[in-house]
């Protein structure tokens, strides 16, 4: 995918070029805003916002890391959502099925390359993760969401939660906290599965 070409071509008004780049990323932003708001249909919505906002804004771009302009459209929309359901009854931390039973395993997690034992390790692991993503404040759990999840580094994710580096350094350092006091709890799964990684450079 030539990205650059793309965006200039989207950003005189090509909707092909716009849509190829929605179908590049659209899973990078669905998983963003499902981790922020744990609830699959309020994701799907926020993606499809972000998507939009995005488009309107284009012209806007002025270069980088366009996938940390994007992240930063669906931050802002998951945002948005959250000060919305300040309003209402607030999710359940796990996602549900199409008959409002909590899931064990939501489907959204399993890796289909997985033996049914690791899918199950996996599932648990996922399960723990989110749980103590869930329990952090949305501040904190969104630095970790776009640096430990989606792998910005701390400059493209300063800039797609909107706040100084400082700032998403010492949040980033704080959750992190956090979440290993919570996962002590699941210990044993973390030596195969899943590691806290520590500062990685600006």
């Amino acid at each position: 995918m030539d990205e650059p070409a793309l965006i200039r071509d989207a950003q005189r008004g090509d909707l092909d070029a716009f849509n190829r780049l929605v179908l590049a990323y659209q899973d990078a932003l669905y998983n963003t805003a499902l981790r922020i708001l744990s609830d699959e249909d309020l994701a799907a919505d926020a993606t499809q916002e972000a998507f939009l906002s995005a488009f309107r804004a284009l012209n806007s771009y002025r270069g980088g890391s366009f996938k940390a302009w994007l992240l930063r459209t669906v931050t802002n929309a998951c945002y948005d959502e959250l000060r919305r359901r300040k309003r209402r009854p607030t999710a359940p931390l796990e996602p549900e099925s199409d008959d409002g039973e909590e899931m064990d395993s939501p489907s959204w997690l399993a890796d289909p390359s997985a033996s049914p034992e690791e899918q199950l390790d996996q599932a648990e692991l996922e399960h723990a993760i989110q749980h103590c993503l869930d329990a952090l404040p949305t501040d904190f759990k969104t630095v970790v969401v776009l640096a430990d999840i989606q792998g910005l580094d701390y400059t493209e994710a300063a800039r797609a939660a909107r706040v100084p580096l400082g700032t998403l350094k010492s949040r980033l350092a704080r959750a992190r906290l956090r979440l290993r006091e919570c996962l002590q709890a699941f210990w044993e799964l973390l030596p195969t599965a899943f590691r806290l990684e520590g500062e990685r450079g600006a």
